[in-house]
């Protein structure tokens, strides 16, 4: 009996070390943080600030920063992400829809106001005959620069044209102006080569273009394109989603959010 006490004892103990064990793998926990991707630039500066909120309540966050708009979703839905924050709701409902991904917005963040710039011209009636314009290439973004540069005279659209709108939709060209889709993130570095391009301003901000004092035209800072928390559709009534939620849409954040960025950022909560 004596040898086996310390067999019996050890067996007693293990129920009560395993609800121990289960907290530290608790998604937030120091063990285990919570893995939040983001675009370079004003979205990750942002979640700097969330973090030391969220740490403040015990939820511990994990960045990791992308360069472009796809791998944030693919790296979500394979598992290597908890959440990511970087998209507004026309561009996820896109790309749930072309890659059959299972993700779902949370909790609203930030509006990005999409602008127009150019190294060469002053206004958009300023536009060359045959002139080059940028435009991102994904069809939501693509969508809301041909419409921004449509309101502002730039060419005409078919009425009713909104973020889905395409090249196709464009009715009236009188400087015949050339349309060039290109990846979002690559539009900053060609603008020195085209007369104009839209840029959204997680990539503007980045490349030192400040949207107030830049740009030729600017959305409205009351855009619909309100960006949001994403996460696996089966992970969305987690405990820690709206925990991470909480930490985001504070009054701290949002004073962050207006000291930083003067203008060029909106909070959308």
């Amino acid at each position: 009996m004596i040898r086996r006490r310390p067999l019996l004892l050890a067996a007693l103990a293990a129920p009560a070390l395993a609800p121990s064990l289960a907290w530290a793998q608790e998604i937030g926990s120091t063990a285990r943080p919570l893995r939040i991707g983001v675009t370079a630039g004003p979205h990750a500066q942002v979640l700097e600030k969330v973090r030391e909120v969220a740490a403040r309540d015990g939820l511990a966050l994990r960045i990791t920063e992308f360069q472009d708009y796809i791998q944030p979703n693919a790296a979500l839905a394979a598992g290597d992400l908890d959440a990511n924050s970087y998209q507004h709701q026309p561009f996820l409902d896109q790309q749930v829809k072309d890659r059959n991904l299972a993700l779902v917005g949370v909790g609203k963040t930030l509006i990005f106001p999409l602008g127009v710039y150019s190294r060469r011209i002053k206004a958009l009636s300023e536009l060359p005959q045959g002139g080059r314009v940028a435009i991102p290439n994904d069809p939501t973004n693509g969508g809301r620069a041909l419409v921004l540069l449509a309101s502002k005279g730039a060419f005409g659209l078919r009425p009713g044209s909104d973020f889905r709108a395409t090249v196709a939709d464009i009715t009236e060209n009188p400087r015949r102006l050339r349309i060039l889709e290109l990846e979002a993130a690559q539009l900053p570095r060609v603008l020195p080569e085209v007369d104009a391009a839209a840029i959204n301003t997680n990539f503007a901000v980045p490349a030192g273009l400040n949207p107030v004092k830049d740009a030729i035209a600017l959305e409205s800072a009351e855009s619909p394109y309100a960006n949001l928390i994403v996460v696996r559709r089966q992970d969305q009534a987690a405990p820690w989603v709206r925990r991470l939620v909480a930490a985001y849409q504070t009054q701290e954040v949002k004073e962050f959010v207006a000291a930083t960025f003067q203008g060029s950022v909106v909070p959308a909560f």
